[in-house]
């Protein structure tokens, strides 16, 4: 019953309160308050990131953000949500494992699923960017990446919003495959620290460490293509259609370190680009775990 009554409070939430009041709200009416943790914090100084657990009775849900505010705002949000899924007897497993269903304008949104998915999880929640807009004003076409954990995809579409709901159904899609079934199983590989590789003996950081970035023809892609199978992480290159103001071709690599890792690359084509991209994310790293 108090669940119930929860569903029913979440659909005419008032417009001078918050998520954290409401459920602060639904804990007193039910005699189990929500407690909120501190998981992790981290990030740049000038963007920090902050994730929030909170449990409240069974329930357990998690809130990411730039302030523990915001995070605890998420978080609440997402409980209140799972709360009143319960509350119509919706299986909340079902909706999410499966990616979505018929019935349910939330099912069928692929970046809803997928956002709770990862809430229900505890991974990180999903981001997107636009990286590309073209096309006249009457005809615009957007491309928006989705990135979750370790994983990218990206969709095309004529709004925002909908190359995002485009990114977010080709990343469900990939869970799918990558579980190797409708009902995704797939887990995130542990996160690599930039600072963890400070301490490492392994061949390829040390090699890095000693040998110098300047030798002539060197194939710095497979560079570091060979250091990221040594310590888990993914390199993912996005070539920018817009050439440079000197004619010459643009990237990013983006390695799935914490924190993210992008460096920019240019060249006289596409894969010299990926070659200078590739050694500036080297000279990073270098620069960034070198030993005190």
């Amino acid at each position: 019953m108090a669940e119930s009554h929860l569903g029913l409070a979440y659909q005419h939430v008032p417009p001078d309160k918050t998520p954290v009041q409401v459920l602060h709200e639904y804990g007193t009416k039910t005699g189990s308050q929500p407690a909120y943790t501190v998981e992790r914090a981290d990030g740049e100084a000038h963007q920090p990131s902050f994730v929030l657990r909170v449990t409240v009775g069974d329930i357990t849900c998690t809130g990411q953000g730039t302030s523990k505010k915001a995070a605890k705002h998420e978080a609440a949000e997402a409980a209140l949500k799972l709360l009143q899924l319960n509350a119509e007897n919706s299986p909340p497993d079902q909706r999410l494992e499966n990616g979505g269903g018929s019935d349910s304008n939330d099912q069928r949104n692929p970046v809803g699923v997928l956002q709770e998915l990862a809430m229900r999880r505890a991974w990180r929640l999903p981001e997107y960017v636009v990286c590309m807009e073209a096309g006249p004003d009457h005809k615009k076409e957007f491309t928006v990446i989705c990135r979750l954990e370790t994983l990218t995809e990206t969709g095309i579409g004529n709004s925002k919003k909908n190359a995002k709901k485009v990114a977010a159904e080709k990343m469900l899609e990939k869970l799918q495959s990558l579980s190797g079934s409708p009902e995704i199983t797939w887990n995130p590989k542990p996160r690599v620290y930039l600072e963890s590789l400070r301490s490492s003996k392994l061949e390829k950081i040390s090699l890095l460490r000693r040998n110098p970035l300047s030798i002539p023809n060197t194939d710095y892609v497979q560079m570091i293509l060979e250091l990221s199978e040594e310590h888990g992480f993914e390199v993912t290159y996005f070539d920018i259609d817009e050439l440079t103001v000197n004619g010459q071709y643009q990237c990013l690599a983006e390695l799935s370190t914490t924190p993210l890792t992008v460096c920019h690359g240019t060249g006289i084509s596409c894969s010299n680009a990926h070659n200078d991209a590739a050694h500036n994310a080297l000279q990073y790293i270098r620069i960034m775990t070198a030993t005190k």
